[in-house]
């Protein structure tokens, strides 16, 4: 489904990423670990088109994608829940929900605020909504509340559920459990699982690797910008190197 092929990524005169290659296939959950600046979040960043590639190339099933523009990337079905989650906190939880869905306004090329308004309506449009509330039923609950004055996990299911309002085929995920308790931490896992099982194919970006190889059918570490070791999730949490390093488990 996804291909990055080379890609590198400079800010000035820092490399973000060096010759990175990835491959995520259709219906996998792929996993991205490695310490505080190694390039993870400018891997997500550059497939989402929030920044440009300097080289390389991306590719989302066969179609090349290298430095679309980031409302272009979720027209072709990609979602990205950013770090932090970067709701709109002075709107409401509907009119957060209802942002997700503009992509789907674009695509039909609807610019009169009044056709906006009724395509809101349309059938696909309330099935996705429906969807957003089956899977996080607090929300519902929440429509009117300001985003902002949600729980830290509200927030987060409020990210997600606003990605899920563009129908996409791909969720790109930046570290969705910072911040948030134990407890929610695996709710959330749970819930990327059970997004995969319903047939959406998961780029994930978690600082606590353990939970992430747990969930992951594959991984990737990075380290400054490269990447470094690859493999099946299992191989990776029996890896000596990434055990010390990232799973808090020192060889014997």
């Amino acid at each position: 489904m996804l291909r990055v092929d080379n890609a590198s990524v400079v800010y000035g005169q820092v490399s973000g990423l060096r010759e990175v290659s990835i491959t995520v296939n259709d219906g996998e959950i792929v996993t991205i670990i490695g310490a505080n600046g190694a390039g993870k979040s400018s891997l997500l960043n550059a497939i989402s088109g929030v920044v440009s590639l300097k080289s390389g190339s991306i590719w989302l099933d066969e179609c090349q994608i290298s430095n679309f523009s980031a409302h272009r990337t979720v027209q072709m079905g990609l979602a990205y829940v950013p770090e932090g989650r970067q709701i709109f906190g002075a709107m409401s939880v509907k009119d957060n929900l209802t942002m997700g869905a503009y992509s789907q306004c674009a695509r039909s090329r609807l610019s009169n605020l009044g056709y906006i308004g009724w395509f809101l309506r349309r059938p696909e449009v309330q099935s996705n909504l429906e969807t957003v509330f089956r899977l996080f039923p607090v929300l519902r609950e929440r429509l009117e509340q300001e985003a902002g004055s949600l729980s830290g996990g509200e927030q987060q299911m409020l990210a997600i559920g606003r990605a899920l309002m563009s129908s996409p085929k791909m969720l790109l995920l930046d570290e969705p459990s910072l911040g948030l308790a134990p407890i929610l931490v695996k709710e959330i896992l749970n819930l990327i699982l059970r997004l995969r099982d319903e047939g959406l194919t998961i780029l994930l970006v978690e600082q606590d690797a353990s939970a992430a190889l747990k969930i992951a059918d594959r991984g990737y570490v990075m380290e400054r910008g490269r990447i470094t070791i690859e493999g099946s999730a299992r191989d990776l949490m029996g890896d000596d190197k990434v055990r010390q390093a990232y799973l808090g488990k020192s060889v014997a």
